[in-house]
């Protein structure tokens, strides 16, 4: 199960009332760097973005591949440990808004983890240290260390120790 705040809402769907939720001016601020970073091919600067503009916890020696997607309404509840690969095009949310509501959740990703690419996680949920996300996979339940998970819907393939 995802660990989510819900926030019910009235009248029009959650998402036309999302600056309700967060600054408009945040989130085009954070839209721009965020953009920057998804066609910068240093890593360094990427994580630099990261940490002192959108306020994510990115661990040492992190590599985010080009294109990735961090939310852009919340990154700051997105948490990276060290020694990790973010594949090419991975999208991360820490939100969802809905038709009746919207819900926020941290992301939490282990170190030493490797997410194959075109991967979407999904707010609230938490991959332990050394676990491998196959490429394309929707990552929507936590998953344990040292495990290898894949598809949609996410499936366990292997658990134990894994390379990466």
């Amino acid at each position: 199960m995802r660990k989510t705040d819900k926030y019910p809402v009235e009248g029009s769907n959650a998402l036309w009332q999302i600056y309700r939720t967060v600054s408009k001016w945040k989130a085009m601020r954070n839209f721009v760097f965020i953009q920057i970073s998804r066609y910068s091919p240093s890593l360094r600067v990427k994580n630099w973005i990261y940490r002192n503009v959108l306020g994510m916890k990115v661990g040492e020696h992190t590599a985010f591949a080009l294109m990735v997607m961090v939310d852009v309404f919340f990154p700051e509840k997105i948490h990276v440990g060290n020694n990790t690969i973010i594949g090419y095009n991975t999208t991360i949310l820490a939100h969802e808004y809905l038709t009746k509501e919207y819900r926020l959740g941290e992301v939490h990703i282990g170190s030493h983890v490797m997410v194959g690419a075109n991967t979407t996680i999904l707010p609230g949920v938490s991959i332990g240290d050394h676990a491998v996300i196959g490429a394309g996979s929707v990552v929507h339940k936590d998953v344990a260390p040292y495990s290898f998970v894949a598809g949609n819907p996410l499936q366990v393939i292997r658990v134990g120790q894994t390379e990466n």
